[in-house]
Order: C-alpha cells, then sequence, then structure tokens
C-alpha cells in the first residue's frame, strides 16, 4: 500500500509536466507558469517514457479536464473549495478567485510540503491552506482543525483520483464528503468507464500503471450514481465532447458513438 501511494503522488508530477506541455502551445487551452517548476526533471522524463509508450493522445484526457475544471470552479463561484489529493495542482496560483476565497488543498504530508517549498516566493491569488494528511486517514477532522466550516457551501474537486482506489474507498470518500457539505455544495469529480477499463486498445496504459505501483481499479458507466445515491442531483458530460470541441480528443470518438466505446465522463453534482 505504500509503494501504491508513492506512485500514485509521482503521478502529480506527470500531470504537470502535461500541463507545462499545453501552456507552451500556441492554442493552449490554459496557462499554467507554474506547472514546469512543479513538474520537474522528473515529470518531465516520466511525460516522455509516456508518449513514447502510449501517444501524446494518452495526455488528452488530463489537458480536456483542466480546462473543464478550471472553468466549472470558478462558474460554481463558492468562495470555500476543498481540492482533494491535489497533487501538484497550481490552481491556488493561478485562477482568478472570488474575493475572500479560502481554497484548502488536502494531499499526503510529503507532496504538500514539496509544493510549498517549489512554490516559494509565489503569492496564491486566495486564501490557500495546505493540508497535509492521507485520505485513509481522518482527514474530516484535520480539515475541520484547520478552519474548515462545514455550515458554508463548498465546491469540492476530485480529479485524476477515482481509478486508484477500490469501489468501497471510492463510496467511503463520497460519505465523507457528504456528511462535510451543507446545502448548495458541489460536487466536481471525473471518473472513467468500465468500458476503458476493459478496452484493448488501453492495455498499454494500464499495464504500465500497474507496473509503477498504481494500478488503475475503479471504473463505472453510471458516474452519476456515485452522487445520486446520497442524495446530489448530478450532470455527467462526456470527455469526448469537450474534447471533440477543443480539439484535444480522438477523432472517431464522439460523446454519441456506442456503448462499447471506452469512455471518461465529469460530473458535476449538487446538493
Amino acid at each position: 500500500m505504500h509503494r501504491t501511494r508513492e506512485a500514485v503522488a509521482s503521478t502529480g508530477i506527470l500531470v504537470a509536466a502535461i500541463r507545462a506541455k499545453e501552456s507552451a502551445r500556441d492554442d493552449a487551452l490554459f496557462t499554467d507558469p507554474f506547472a514546469d517548476k512543479l513538474a520537474g526533471e522528473g515529470g518531465r522524463r516520466m511525460l516522455e517514457a509516456a508518449i513514447a509508450n502510449s501517444g501524446e493522445q494518452s495526455t488528452w484526457q488530463i489537458v480536456v479536464r483542466t480546462r473543464f475544471w478550471d472553468e466549472a470552479l470558478l462558474r460554481v463561484g463558492l468562495t470555500q473549495v476543498v481540492i482533494l489529493a491535489a497533487g501538484m495542482d497550481a490552481r491556488a496560483y493561478r485562477l482568478p478567485w472570488p474575493d475572500h476565497t479560502t481554497v484548502y488543498e488536502v494531499d499526503q504530508p510529503a507532496v504538500v510540503a514539496a509544493k510549498t517549498e517549489l512554490l516559494a516566493g509565489h503569492e496564491p491569488r486566495c486564501l490557500r491552506v495546505p493540508l497535509g494528511i492521507d485520505l485513509a486517514e481522518d482527514w474530516p477532522a484535520a480539515l475541520a482543525a484547520a478552519g474548515f466550516d462545514a455550515a458554508t457551501p463548498t465546491v469540492w474537486l476530485i480529479e485524476g483520483l477515482l481509478q486508484y482506489l477500490d469501489e468501497a474507498a471510492v463510496r467511503a470518500l463520497f460519505a465523507s464528503v457528504d456528511a462535510l457539505s451543507a446545502s448548495g455544495s458541489v460536487l466536481l469529480y471525473d471518473v472513467v468507464g468500465k468500458t476503458l477499463l476493459e478496452a484493448p486498445s488501453m492495455a498499454p496504459l494500464l499495464q504500465s500503471m500497474a507496473q509503477q505501483g498504481s494500478p488503475w481499479l475503479f471504473g463505472t458507466d453510471e458516474p452519476g450514481e456515485l452522487a445520486e445515491r446520497l442524495g446530489w442531483s448530478a450532470a455527467v458530460t462526456d470527455v469526448a465532447e469537450p474534447g471533440n470541441r477543443w480539439n484535444r480528443w480522438f477523432p472517431s470518438v464522439t460523446a454519441a458513438a456506442g456503448p462499447d466505446v471506452p469512455r471518461g465522463y465529469f460530473v458535476e453534482a449538487q446538493r
């Protein structure tokens, strides 16, 4: 389990490298001026290996979800934000948050410490509250101790995490979020489809993830159910829809394609 947690944490520098590469494009979907520093040489090496192994298209889901969640977070407009498994996410530093916004970043202590050190000297554009704790521990109590107010509507972001958890852990995480959420809260999360986990075209990537200690364990083609079973309303977007609209997707895959096409989903749920 310890090796798995370290491997999953290391994907954060890979994501940062992907964001840095996208930011350098003339037609970039977003600009993350901190991503290259956060990725470091290790992240750049991981990205080079990933592209060599699976092609550049294997990075597009991360590019699309970054833009999608950037827009969603600002559209919601709530001033209490929690990013779970924040990794090397720099949104606290780069997004134009509403006045008086507090962003809680929850991740393993070593990850939080590394990011804080790398971004020393840069000012966040909100009140940033880094919280170093493993999500397998009592993070709700730590969040409350850090100043989180469960009576205030919150926007939660769970990005790029759920595939690394088993189903029991996914449902336990959602139950914890639900217990901390006031009416009017919004939960943003992405999830891979079960068909994606079973697709032959994904086998090389999934094998590579397993070999490095971060296997993909969870996927569902009923993504809204994770929140709806707790009483939230959920709007589901197939990743192919914005992906094609932004020219960062597989040309043959559309949101209207057949049921056997590998899929990923963005879910915006409201309590």
